[in-house]
């Protein structure tokens, strides 16, 4: 799949992941609509970045919201080639607590916003991506999904979050296998600590603790080396359902 000209779906690209994918691939010529809840943080960066990326409110757990984005994506720029999904996030939280037993609505909120609406954003994509004209080897589209090392080595009180990123894991190639008949490829890459808005927040002594965690290099994974990657799998058409860690060979402690 070649960049330049691509239209990109990006989950989650007002921050973080998200956003290094936006600006990495723009670089690289592709129009982007962003995906994100955060409506003042996603339309200052569509402003910023200019006429080639639009901006939509999504909730990826509605399929509603979800829809009316792609809508949008598909009056804007005409077709969608890529889907980035970025978006996510957990609360850490115990099976068992001193307040008592994990509230099963904080499970199925983290099931809902990283697994569903993950899927949920491919469902969609994917009726889109089928109405392509093929490139080489017959390429209508590629889908490169967010999972996290956690799926493999999840810590103790990240039991939802754990499995929410391990159903993206096991969803990866089904998924690819079903696309294939498309010429549609479906990866997915398991970062491991990366230095994102939900570690930012930390102290700085925080932050150089965690990343000595991290065999090599010690440090936190930039999100420019997440989107490099991205663009390597776009790039790249025998990379097809498989999971990629980007973890620096690090291995969780179980706390």
């Amino acid at each position: 799949m070649n960049i330049q000209d691509s239209i990109v779906v990006v989950t989650g690209g007002a921050s973080g992941l998200g956003e290094a994918c936006v600006r990495n691939l723009l670089a690289g010529g592709a129009k982007i609509a962003i995906f994100d809840f955060a409506a003042d943080r996603g339309a200052k960066i569509a402003a910023e970045l200019g006429k080639n990326v639009i901006f939509a409110k999504t909730d990826v757990t509605d399929d509603t919201a979800v829809q009316e984005a792609i809508n949008k994506t598909m009056e804007s720029f005409g077709a969608i080639n890529i889907a980035i999904n970025c978006a996510g996030g957990a609360i850490p939280m115990k099976v068992l607590s001193k307040k008592g037993p994990m509230p099963l609505d904080v499970f199925n909120k983290t099931i809902q916003l990283n697994l569903v609406g993950t899927f949920n954003v491919i469902r969609l994509v994917v009726e889109q991506m089928v109405k392509n004209n093929p490139g080489a080897d017959g390429e209508k589209g590629v889908i490169i999904n967010t999972s996290s090392v956690a799926a493999f080595d999840g810590q103790i009180g990240q039991a939802a979050y754990s499995a929410s990123k391990g159903g993206i894991v096991s969803m990866t190639l089904p998924i690819a296998r079903e696309c294939a008949e498309y010429g549609i490829r479906v990866m997915t890459i398991a970062p491991g600590l990366f230095d994102t808005p939900l570690l930012q927040g930390l102290p700085e002594a925080a932050r150089e603790s965690l990343g000595k965690m991290i065999p090599f290099p010690q440090r936190l994974g930039k999100p420019d080396e997440f989107a490099f990657l991205v663009r390597h799998i776009i790039e790249n058409r025998m990379l097809n359902g498989e999971v990629i860690r980007l973890d620096g060979a690090i291995r969780m402690a179980a706390k």
